[in-house]
C-alpha cells in the first residue's frame, strides 16, 4: 500500500472509532432519513398518484439523493468541530500527506452514509418498496448515489474550511439543500407544474440523479423534456463528477493554505 492509503486507512479508522463511542451521531443520520421514508411515502401515497406505478416507489430514489446531498451539512460541521478542538493543528503537525485528512474524512462519511442506505431500504422494502431491474443495473443505482454523496461531502469539507463556524455552516447547507431538495422531481412528478417551474425543476442537477436511479432500480420515473432528463443516467454521470472534482480540488487547496496560516 502506498503512504497515503496507509494514513487515510489510519484516519478513518480513528473517525470510526469516535463514531462508535459516539452512537448518537449515527442515529441522527439515519433516524431522519427513515423518518422521512415513513412520513412521506404514508403521507404523500395516500394523495399522489404516479404514473406507471405506486407513490412509495417513486419515493425511495428521491430520499436516496437527498440523504446523500445532506452529507455535505454532515461532513461540514466535523471539518468545524476538528478546527475548534485542535486535533486539526496536531494533525498538521505530524508527518502525513495533507491531502490524507480531507480524504479520511469523506470516506469515513461515505461510510457513515452506506449504513444510513441500508436501513432505508429495509424501512423502504418493508412499507413496499421493490426494484423492477437486474442487480448489475440496481448495484449502478446505488453506486450512483455514493458518488453524489462523496461529492457532497468534498463540498462539505471545503464549506468547513471556509466557513469555520456551525452556525454558518447549518444556513448554508439549509439553502443548499432545501431548495435543491424540493425544487425537483424528488417528492413529486413534475407533469402537473406550471410550465416554467417545471422547466426549473427539470434542469436541478438533483433531478437529474434522482431520474437516473428511477430508471435503474426500474421505478415510476417522471420524464421530462429538457435534456438532463432525457438522459439521465449521462448527466448525472457529468454533473456529479464536474461537482468532485471542482470541490475536491478546492477543498484540497483550502487545507494547505489553512496549514501555511494563510
Amino acid at each position: 500500500m502506498t503512504t497515503l492509503a496507509v494514513e487515510t486507512s489510519a484516519l478513518v479508522g480513528r473517525h470510526l472509532r469516535h463514531l462508535a463511542r459516539v452512537p448518537m451521531r449515527l442515529l441522527g443520520v439515519t433516524v431522519m432519513p427513515v423518518a422521512y421514508v415513513v412520513i412521506f411515502g404514508y403521507l404523500f401515497g395516500s394523495v399522489i398518484e404516479v404514473r406507471g406505478g405506486g407513490y412509495r416507489e417513486f419515493l425511495m430514489a428521491g430520499i436516496f439523493a437527498q440523504m446523500m446531498l445532506t452529507n455535505l451539512q454532515h461532513t461540514a460541521l466535523g471539518v468545524v468541530d476538528d478546527l475548534g478542538n485542535g486535533i486539526d493543528d496536531r494533525f498538521r503537525s505530524l508527518p502525513i500527506a495533507g491531502l490524507a485528512v480531507p480524504l479520511a474524512r469523506t470516506m469515513a462519511d461515505l461510510t457513515r452514509v452506506v449504513v444510513a442506505c441500508v436501513a432505508m431500504a429495509v424501512v423502504g422494502f418493508a412499507m413496499g418498496w421493490r426494484t423492477h431491474a437486474g442487480p448489475v443495473q440496481v448495484l449502478a443505482g446505488f453506486g450512483l448515489l455514493l458518488l453524489l454523496g462523496f461529492a457532497a461531502s468534498w463540498l462539505g469539507v471545503l464549506l468547513g474550511l471556509r466557513l469555520r463556524s456551525a452556525e454558518a455552516v447549518s444556513a448554508v447547507a439549509f439553502l443548499v439543500v432545501m431548495p435543491m431538495t424540493f425544487l425537483s422531481n424528488a417528492f413529486i412528478p413534475l407533469h402537473g407544474l406550471p410550465g416554467w417551474l417545471r422547466a426549473v425543476c427539470e434542469w436541478n442537477p438533483l433531478s437529474a440523479v434522482v431520474a437516473a436511479c428511477r430508471d435503474l432500480f426500474g421505478n415510476p420515473g417522471s420524464a421530462g423534456d429538457a435534456l438532463p432528463m432525457r438522459h439521465p443516467v449521462a448527466a448525472s454521470l457529468l454533473l456529479i463528477t464536474a461537482l468532485l472534482v471542482v470541490s475536491a480540488s478546492l477543498a484540497t487547496h483550502a487545507y494547505r493554505a489553512a496549514a501555511r496560516g494563510r
